[in-house]
């Protein structure tokens, strides 16, 4: 189960709204081995495309020194979906290199009658994508 503050949950959702038509991407950075998602670290999508993302790799050189400084690992990795819903697509689960992460999907199409978004988690590992419960907490 994937556990954040509402702060973090705010934070990831209006940075996948400001970023529409594009996709939005980013890391929820958190003490290493503790999987408490801390820190929001919003990423430039350099594909800036409404079907892709991708990190710009000087900045995710720049990201790792820095988590490797405040010893923090990536414990939420998140993009928006556009125009389908919330599920990683065959690239997301390629591009899944963090085992230990919770991915993030956000969709700004509201395909499921819903409303204007869904934010779901999974875990991806070796090419297995499950879904996990979202909590929404107040603080830690």
């Amino acid at each position: 189960m994937l556990t954040l503050t509402q702060a973090l949950y705010d934070q990831i959702v209006e940075h996948a709204r400001k970023d529409h038509p594009d996709e939005a991407c980013g890391v929820v950075a958190g003490p290493a081995g503790t999987d408490r998602p801390e820190r929001f670290v919003p990423m430039l999508n350099a594909a800036r495309s409404p079907t892709f993302y991708e990190f710009d790799s000087k900045d995710l050189l720049k990201l790792y020194r820095d988590l490797d400084d405040r010893d923090e690992e990536p414990v939420i990795v998140y993009h928006s979906h556009t125009a389908t819903e919330a599920y990683p697509s065959r690239t997301d689960v390629t591009y899944a290199n963090e085992p230990g992460a919770h991915y993030v999907l956000v969709s700004t199409a509201d395909k499921d009658g819903l409303g204007e978004f869904q934010f779901r988690s999974y875990r991806i590992v070796d090419g297995v994508i499950t879904e996990e419960e979202v909590q929404v907490v107040d603080a830690y």
